[in-house]
């Protein structure tokens, strides 16, 4: 396997402006924990080996436990994730597969345990890492 097109050599404002909404999720207040699960659960529902490899690596950096990082494709079936951060995951799930809509229940639920400034900072983060993902699938980026 050989990464393609280099897209950030090849059109580097477009990537600049990718890179630019990246910046402001990491400045605004969100968990680090809630960016880390985000990240990783939709990388996984992607299937993108370069975005799985990179943020299960950062997250156990940053204090993530093995057992919530291998148990995180099953995460309803485990104790092992708070109210908020199943509220989260359930978006990010469904913003991820969406062809399938995001339901009203799941809307509802994570309106009900975030605010709506952390609310909207969650969806843009599903939206940016779901745009990596895309990225790093279509030129075959490939893990370290």
């Amino acid at each position: 396997m050989q990464t393609r097109i280099k897209i950030d050599k090849i059109a580097p404002e477009g990537y600049k402006a990718v890179l630019g909404l990246e910046k402001f999720i990491e400045s605004t207040p969100l968990t680090r924990t809630h960016k880390d699960l985000i990240k990783i659960r939709s990388s996984q529902i992607n299937g993108c080996a370069f975005c799985i490899n990179m943020h299960t690596l950062d997250a156990r950096k940053a204090g993530e436990t093995e057992q919530r990082i291998y148990a995180l494709n099953a995460w309803r079936d485990t104790p092992f994730f708070s109210e908020e951060e199943r509220a989260i995951l359930a978006l990010t799930e469904e913003v991820t597969l969406i062809s399938n809509h995001v339901k009203d229940e799941t809307y509802a639920q994570a309106a009900k345990v975030l605010d709506e400034t952390y609310l909207a900072q969650v969806i843009l983060a599903i939206i940016i890492i779901n745009v990596w993902n895309r990225i790093g699938i279509t030129t075959n980026l490939i893990p370290a």
